[in-house]
């Protein structure tokens, strides 16, 4: 099969209310979208990621720019025949971070375009030991005034969600009125977690531990900046308060992930797609943490449009042992999808497999163009 060009779109979509958290008041999500194109009629693949400055540095006009040196690489499968010929390419792209959105969208369509060739779907390429046919997704509530944290509490009730998600920033009664919303709705057996974006020091992590012990706060992910040196004393209080802490912008890449199990900081690493740089390196970083012991959630990008968010359908499917899922938030948070299907829950927050050729997405043409104020070509060489 030949590869005769790849479009990138730089997508904006907005959102259905403001997204709040300590790094950014979103009202709209900033992502690329890859498109393969073919020169069988009809024949195309669709990738997606989420660039952020705050987690791998990258801003979607680098990661445009990463796509285009990523397709330079000798590895790069213009005749795509095999999926082996993916996996060797993406072995040999994978290096900083500040290329892994760019990449998990690249990975991502060419897997995508790949099954859809030999109508398959795209967990048929993934390793399949750990497959589960029913995903339990969690909530994630924004920085926002306690009516609307009570608003968004009741409607996660209403689907019987289990486990909550609270942003949190660096007003510390902001943060208490948020725990209170979330308790008033809420009964105890909700699994709660926190997630600060590293907008705390320590002095105020340390102002921080006993509200989270007194409304019973299990995980707290990413209080600090990935450069702090305080880990070490934090995590110490914390596991003498049976708080979990998670790695979420620390460790983007095996690389991050090696210096953070030598330093013992953290007890569980947040694995997101985009952050990671896609399949391969995710999985990689997964099978790394479950050899070490420790734990990990699945996450999302914020704002993940329905084809990022059923690869991460497909991540979790093959991820039953991670002890959080986040993300199929498209249908609750975006205003319109990228795709014809919103990729979604059910009650409980279970979800299936997607199933169906690729990804299990239909791609919505229409939209993608709307949405998108810009996108370059690049040619087949």
């Amino acid at each position: 099969m030949k590869i005769n060009a790849i479009n990138v779109y730089r997508v904006n979509l907005p959102f259905k209310f403001t997204f709040s958290h300590s790094q950014k008041d979103a009202r709209a999500a900033d992502n690329i979208v890859v498109e393969i194109l073919t020169c069988e009629q009809g024949l195309k693949g669709y990738g997606e990621g989420g660039p952020r400055p705050y987690v791998t540095g990258e801003t979607q006009e680098s990661a445009i720019r990463g796509v285009r040196f990523l397709c330079l690489n000798k590895l790069f499968p213009w005749d795509l025949d095999d999926v082996s010929q993916i996996w060797n390419f993406v072995y040999s792209a994978t290096g900083e971070k500040n290329h892994n959105s760019a990449l998990c969208a690249l990975e991502m369509a060419l897997l995508d375009l790949l099954a859809r060739k030999e109508n398959r779907n795209i967990l048929d390429y993934l390793p399949g030991d750990h497959f589960t046919h029913e995903v339990r997704y969690g909530g994630t509530v924004p920085m926002a005034d306690q009516e609307m944290v009570m608003l968004i509490c009741q409607m996660l009730r209403r689907l019987d969600i289990r486990d909550v998600r609270l942003k949190m920033g660096g007003d510390g009664e902001q943060n208490r009125r948020g725990l209170e919303a979330i308790r008033q709705v809420m009964d105890r057996g909700c699994d709660l977690r926190v997630d600060v974006n590293g907008a705390w020091d320590l002095d105020m992590a340390k102002q921080h531990i006993a509200l989270l012990e007194s409304y019973g706060v299990s995980v707290l992910e990413q209080p600090l900046t990935p450069e702090d040196p305080n880990w070490r004393k934090l995590a110490n209080i914390l596991r003498a308060r049976n708080v979990k802490l998670m790695a979420d912008e620390s460790v983007c890449s095996m690389e991050d992930l090696e210096k953070a199990v030598s330093e013992g900081h953290f007890d569980m690493i947040n694995v997101r797609l985009s952050k990671c740089g896609g399949f391969s390196n995710s999985l990689k970083m997964i099978n790394r943490i479950r050899a070490t012991g420790l734990r990990y959630q699945v996450g999302c990008q914020l704002g993940e449009s329905g084809i990022l968010s059923a690869a991460g359908r497909a991540l979790c499917a093959i991820s039953p042992d991670a002890l959080y899922c986040d993300g199929s938030y498209d249908p609750f948070l975006l205003r319109e999808n990228l795709t014809t299907e919103h990729v979604t829950f059910n009650h409980g927050g279970k979800a299936a497999p997607l199933k169906g050729p690729g990804l299990g997405i239909t791609v919505n043409l229409e939209n993608l163009r709307q949405f998108s104020d810009h996108f370059i070509t690049i040619q087949r060489p």
